[in-house]
């Protein structure tokens, strides 16, 4: 049913590590965790990021609507006022101050400050005050089939991932092989990052080895470029440091991006208005699955350009039209209710968003 794609393996690994982060511990339901498929910032994007935080801050985090916060409004909704105020006295200048007023506005469209005009100047002030409801952020780079050419380009990943210091556990996640030592232990990569074996079949991982906790409150290192380790190579390596302010900021955003679009947004890349795309359960977990080919597919499959698309009749689109739309109008707003249902809200037990 499921082979060595990285797209299935990561649906899977999304799902055990929404109902069983952290491996081999039973969650209390003090903390929540959000996972995050194929997000992160503008220089690094992460398989798969967990967001873990306060229950209590979330349910505040909530009050700000459904979507992420982008970097522009984070600086906004966190350095908003209590009282009117001056936009130019109270926020911090990280762009042209025209561009900054335009934030605000969005800001005050969106609902998250007020905004007001007085004697010609944009004011502010806060409705509520912004939570840090993001305690500690993993990320995981999934690699289920570790062949050399994948274990050499994932060690410089990690490596640089561990320099940087912008998640709190580095880890990699590979497909079980059964045998007495795994091969993913055998390969190079720094000792900080975490090994776990996962069987995507079963739905069963385990931890080979044990990552550290890196300083996130400290200077970061980015690596601009390093040697290649080839005795020709006398290359110099090249670096630069990242303050602690900016990482707390990019964790925010990276965080926000996690909150607004889960890892069930997959059908934003796939086709589900083929007349073949349907969506199968598996362990209370949505796949995609393709009538024509029988079997579960990958999102590389599933394009305008695959010689089985086939567009939804006219008839399957209009029906129920306009409140509920055709099959594929169906699945990707019942993944949308699905990833809505999984942020905790008041009153609400532990997140199990396939279960619902």
């Amino acid at each position: 049913m499921f082979d060595d794609g990285e797209f299935l393996f990561e649906l899977r690994m999304c799902a055990w590590a929404e109902r069983n982060w952290p491996p081999g511990t039973t969650r209390a339901g003090e903390q929540a965790v959000l996972v995050g498929r194929q997000v992160g910032t503008r220089r690094r994007r992460w398989d798969t990021v967990l967001a873990v935080g306060d229950r209590e801050a979330l349910k505040r985090r909530a009050d700000f609507g459904e979507r992420e916060l982008d970097s522009d409004l984070l600086r906004v909704v966190r350095n908003a006022p209590a009282e009117w105020a001056w936009y130019r006295d109270v926020l911090p200048q990280w762009a042209p101050w025209r561009y900054v007023r335009e934030h605000v506005t969005r800001a005050a469209e969106r609902g998250l400050v007020d905004r007001r005009k007085n004697s010609g100047r944009v004011e502010l002030r806060r409705r509520q005050a912004y939570p840090d409801w993001c305690d500690r952020l993993i990320a995981i780079e999934n690699k289920p089939d570790l062949d050399a050419s994948a274990a050499d380009a994932l060690a410089d990943q990690l490596h640089r991932d561990v320099a940087l210091g912008l998640a709190d556990e580095v880890w990699v996640a590979t497909k079980q092989t059964g045998e007495a030592i795994e091969p993913a232990l055998l390969t190079e990569r720094p000792p900080e990052a975490g090994v776990l074996a996962f069987a995507p079949q079963s739905m069963a991982a385990e931890v080979l080895w044990h990552p550290q906790t890196l300083p996130v409150d400290k200077p970061g290192t980015r690596i601009e470029e390093r040697p290649s380790g080839d005795a020709g190579d006398l290359s110099a390596a090249r670096f630069s440091y990242v303050d602690p302010e900016t990482k707390r900021h990019r964790r925010r955003v990276l965080a926000e991006r996690v909150y607004g679009r889960g890892f069930r947004s997959f059908v934003d890349s796939m086709r589900p208005d083929c007349r073949w795309f349907q969506l199968r359960e598996e362990d209370r977990q949505l796949l995609p699955y393709c009538a024509s080919k029988e079997r579960l597919i990958e999102a590389r499959e599933c394009t305008g350009s695959c010689p089985v698309f086939e567009p939804e009749p006219p008839t399957w689109r209009t029906k129920g039209w306009p409140i509920e739309g055709g099959p594929g109008t169906l699945q990707q707003r019942l993944l949308a209710d699905r990833r809505t249902r999984g942020r905790p809200r008041d009153g609400e037990k532990e997140s199990r968003t396939d279960e619902n």
